[in-house]
């Protein structure tokens, strides 16, 4: 679709071993359309930051793109070389990391970090280049940056530092901003603030929004639509409404019943997911959630579920037994 910022079609990253081929982001596919938000979510290891650092060809050097495309407005990345990918990134697509102390350069200023990006991308005088960062920090929320140009990094909250790694991420005028837990290590009340930041964004400048978390509780209003994934798959793909009113794969269902309740009981135990996820050098040959799955029976473990829209309502899984359609008794 022409309004698409964002399309990826079976993706597949992996680890080139001498003897075998190990995915770690395996037949991903998904799509993102301007002022567009969509929640990647899954456990640690699942593949989420993987393949967003795909988008961008960041992979690790032991990784690499083996098959599938990644369009953004309709070009394909893959085949980009260094040159080619660094006039894309901030300009095309920017990304925001989980920890920004550890992006910023601790011995430069926060003016000069930012004015560093806006030179790279846009050039003008000196005086060009402060009136645009003060103007980027502004847009974000940063609170008087004109007379906090001079500030270092560990001067600043950590909301402060993921503020300006967001105003760095637009200075190239970027039309996809990925945020890789944007949140993390953030009190409450500070997550709000940047999510609700990264919304104002993303409708105000019409960006597409790739938000990737592992806490179902952070897109639930937040999002368009939620790609779950496990084991480097996706599982379930859906309308953020529909997918929180009738989510079908159990693994979702799972991480729905962990986001915590106000109502719970103080002495209820806490809930959790039974097992680990697969290792990639040894995921199962039918459904990779079968061995945590209580609904699983032995169709499940030999023969691996495509991502279907049987229903044809725009709510894609991957499950021998969805949740609501042919769920089985548990044992």
């Amino acid at each position: 679709m022409a309004t698409d910022v964002l399309e990826i079609r079976d993706l597949v990253a992996a680890v080139r071993q001498r003897r075998a081929v190990v995915p770690l982001v395996d037949g991903v596919s998904l799509r993102i359309g301007r002022a567009t938000s969509v929640g990647l979510v899954g456990e640690s290891g699942s593949g989420k930051s993987m393949t967003a650092l795909s988008i961008l060809k960041l992979l690790p050097p032991s990784v690499e793109i083996v098959s599938g495309q990644i369009l953004i407005n309709g070009r394909d990345l893959v085949p980009l070389g260094d040159a080619g990918m660094r006039k894309i990134r901030a300009r095309e697509v920017a990304m925001i990391f989980q920890d920004p102390m550890s992006s910023l350069t601790p011995t430069m200023t926060i003016g000069r970090q930012v004015a560093e990006a806006v030179r790279v991308h846009s050039g003008g005088s000196r005086a060009e280049t402060e009136r645009r960062v003060v103007e980027l920090l502004s847009m974000v929320g940063f609170p008087r940056p004109a007379e906090r140009l001079k500030t270092y990094p560990h001067q600043l909250s950590g909301g402060q530092r993921q503020r300006v790694m967001i105003a760095m991420a637009l200075a190239g005028g970027a039309e996809l901003l990925i945020a890789d837990e944007p949140t993390t290590a953030l009190d409450v009340t500070i997550q709000a603030q940047i999510l609700d930041l990264l919304d104002d964004l993303e409708q105000r400048l019409g960006m597409a929004l790739l938000l990737i978390t592992h806490d179902m509780g952070v897109i639930a209003s937040r999002c368009d639509r939620v790609v779950v994934m496990y084991a480097g798959q996706v599982v379930e793909n859906a309308g953020t409404a529909n997918l929180f009113a009738a989510c079908r794969h159990p693994y979702t269902a799972a991480l729905l019943a962990l986001i915590p309740s106000l109502d719970a009981d103080a002495g209820q135990v806490l809930p959790t997911i039974p097992g680990v996820p697969p290792e990639p050098s040894a995921f199962p040959p039918g459904c990779r959630f079968a061995p945590r799955c209580r609904y699983s029976t032995e169709v499940c473990r030999v023969e691996q579920p495509s991502l279907d829209d049987p229903l044809g309502t725009g709510h894609f899984f991957a499950c021998h037994h969805p949740l609501g359609i042919d769920q089985q008794a548990p044992p």
